[in-house]
């Protein structure tokens, strides 16, 4: 009886996960949406990726470089084009929309992207610089363009979380009857007459609000500048 003749052996090295930033971002991203903000570390992505920790350091240096790379992403989904073409206000209007669109997909990343700082982030900085020229452009002055950026911002972050919020979110339950005027309120924002989520409808009032309140800041402004020429 002859013994069997081994198998030839493969040339080369053994497949291996190739890494990338896009990778690593979308994994990142996979893992934020499934863990939530608490999930991310460096190992729970490395066995994400399927690859040892010391693999993934070889391309992220820390998880701070990583939160870089997600909210770069993220940001590039934002539409601020119409800064280079609209009025200002209807630009801020066309911006903030789909901000809140953008983040109410990524409800998770919200704690975090809004505090983090964008230095060195140049997909980011692109679209701060855009809403700058538009906004000055107008007629803003440079020391309010900042204060603007941060006040939409704030209220997007806050709407896009009221996006995924439960329905139910007011019902006031057994206490109905102590508040008649509050559950009458919340009966009626319920069910809106027109063709638009309760969430939509309290995003277009905060907003008109918003940029109304803009308006008359920027009109008071150059009247003031023209009152001192």
């Amino acid at each position: 009886m002859t013994a069997a003749t081994p198998a030839p052996r493969r040339a080369g090295r053994p497949p291996r996960s190739v890494l990338s930033r896009d990778r690593i971002t979308a994994a990142a991203l996979e893992l934020v949406a499934d863990t939530g903000y608490a999930g991310l570390t460096m190992s729970a992505l490395a066995r994400r990726l399927r690859v040892a920790p010391s693999a993934l350091y070889n391309h992220a240096g820390s998880k701070q470089e990583v939160l870089g790379w997600i909210q770069e992403h993220v940001m590039t989904m934002v539409d601020f084009s119409a800064f280079a073409e609209e009025p200002w206000d209807e630009a801020l209007r066309s911006w903030a929309w789909s901000y809140r669109e953008v983040f109410a997909r990524h409800t998770p990343l919200i704690p975090v992207i809004a505090v983090l700082p964008v230095t060195d982030a140049e997909k980011t900085l692109r679209m701060y610089e855009e809403v700058t020229l538009g906004l000055t452009r107008a007629g803003w002055p440079p020391e309010r363009v900042v204060p603007v950026i941060v006040a939409l911002e704030s209220f997007v972050y806050g709407s896009a979380l009221d996006v995924t919020a439960p329905g139910n979110i007011f019902d006031p339950g057994a206490l109905a009857d102590r508040f008649p005027a509050f559950t009458t309120a919340v009966r009626l924002a319920a069910t809106p007459a027109a063709d638009e989520s309760p969430a939509d409808i309290a995003f277009r009032t905060g907003l008109d609000g918003l940029i109304d309140g803009l308006r008359v800041q920027l009109g008071a402004w150059l009247q003031a500048e023209d009152g001192d020429r």
